[in-house]
């Protein structure tokens, strides 16, 4: 995927004495006093930051936070936590910025925050008006958003269209190449393991996966389904049997290839759903119509995770069981292992996936972690991103 680098725009000196403008995901959680929980989206656009500042650039940062009404702000809404550890990260003071449509005061070497962009009256319907007056505050724009990269937004796309420069901030770049190895140009095999409650949330990712993918490894309540159409009992676990046609296809679609979507062996059953339910491990022919299935077997995991060591392309979008309660975390936690023993390019994301990752504590073992939520399923199911797209067309010809 070609596009612009901001690396390549400050090792040019073009940046030098010039307004950047740096689209970021500061979208962090916060208690109910305000006070951020987790920092680590505001750590991650640091060096964003600090490069167009090493580069002589007046820097703008903006951001959304929450989901506020567009021209109605409230204290919640503000960037002003975000501000003061910004601050605190960068060793300066960050000043905040309300009202800043309509122009920013600035001098080459300082940063400031402009408010939560989303309070912006046009920025959800990427308004033309707002766009253009955005892009008109800068001389370079910065895309360093994932997460927000499958939103075609004033603040990501518009501004795009219209500033003389736009290009991908060292974040975005970093999306792009681990996407671009991991589907793209994989090396194989190359496995998808895809888990969640229901086939429906995830049936367009599974079906662009099954035209590309080597093995397709589904688990949790999507696994119930794919049971269900290999004509297994799953008694009362978790499924959608109105698709199970569509399963089925999915099966097959990998089988006329020579591919397969490997179906779990044994599974670990509970006859309810809490922590402290008593686990049972049976085969999976033998689940009772009282059972709940809430996690992969012994000895389906074991396989599973020798075929993730035989991969040369991973990719996880999911857990394969209920791994929040220790009794059922086996599957996840043996997937978890096995990727970070194996020798595979690995790229991992989705809330549930962090989480897991988190909890074995393999995130220096797994090749790319994905920020982006909702763009990273996006990517998966094969869709062009807004921002990719609009950042290709203005990579040619470059105005540098």
């Amino acid at each position: 995927m070609k596009v612009l680098r901001f690396a390549d725009v400050v090792k040019s000196g073009f940046a030098a004495n010039k307004r950047v403008f740096i689209r970021a995901d500061l979208n962090v959680p916060q208690d109910a006093a305000g006070n951020i929980t987790e920092d680590t989206r505001i750590r991650a656009s640091v060096p964003c930051i600090r490069m167009a500042l090493d580069a002589g650039a007046a820097v703008m940062v903006t951001s959304h936070l929450g989901r506020p009404t567009e021209g109605a702000f409230k204290p919640e809404d503000s960037l002003a936590p975000v501000a003061k550890r910004l601050g605190e990260l960068l060793g300066r003071d960050v000043p905040l910025v309300s009202n800043w449509v309509e122009g920013v005061p600035l001098e080459p070497g300082q940063v400031v925050l402009l408010e939560n962009c989303r309070l912006n009256v046009g920025e959800k319907k990427n308004s033309e008006e707002l766009a253009r007056k955005l892009a008109a505050l800068c001389d370079v724009f910065v895309h360093d958003a994932f997460g927000t990269a499958h939103r075609a937004e004033a603040s990501t796309y518009g501004i795009a269209q219209y500033a003389p420069i736009a290009c991908a901030g060292p974040l975005l770049s970093a999306e792009i190449d681990a996407i671009s190895q991991a589907l793209a140009n994989p090396k194989r095999p190359l496995v998808a393991i895809v888990g969640g409650s229901k086939v429906s949330s995830k049936l367009s990712i599974l079906q662009s996966l099954a035209k590309n993918v080597d093995q397709l490894i589904v688990g949790g309540g999507i696994a119930n389904t794919f049971m269900l159409a290999a004509g297994l009992n799953i008694g009362k676990s978790l499924a959608e049997p109105g698709l199970v046609g569509e399963a089925r296809a999915v099966i097959e679609a990998m089988k006329a290839r020579g591919a397969e979507v490997p179906i779990p062996t044994d599974v670990v059953c509970a006859k309810t759903f809490s922590a402290d339910a008593i686990a049972t491990v049976k085969a999976a022919s033998e689940v009772e119509d009282d059972d709940l299935i809430l996690d992969i077997g012994p000895e389906t995991a074991q396989k599973l995770a020798a075929q993730l060591k035989r991969a040369g392309t991973i990719v996880w979008n999911g857990p394969v069981g209920v791994f929040e309660f220790d009794a059922f975390e086996n599957g996840t936690r043996q997937i978890a292992k096995a990727i970070a023993e194996s020798s595979a390019f690995s790229i991992a994301g989705g809330g549930d996936t962090l989480a897991a990752i988190a909890k074995y504590g393999i995130e220096s073992q797994v090749g790319y972690i994905s920020t982006g939520g909702g763009a990273f399923l996006e990517v998966l199911e094969g869709k062009t991103l807004p921002a990719f797209e609009i950042l290709q067309k203005r990579a040619e010809p470059s105005s540098l």
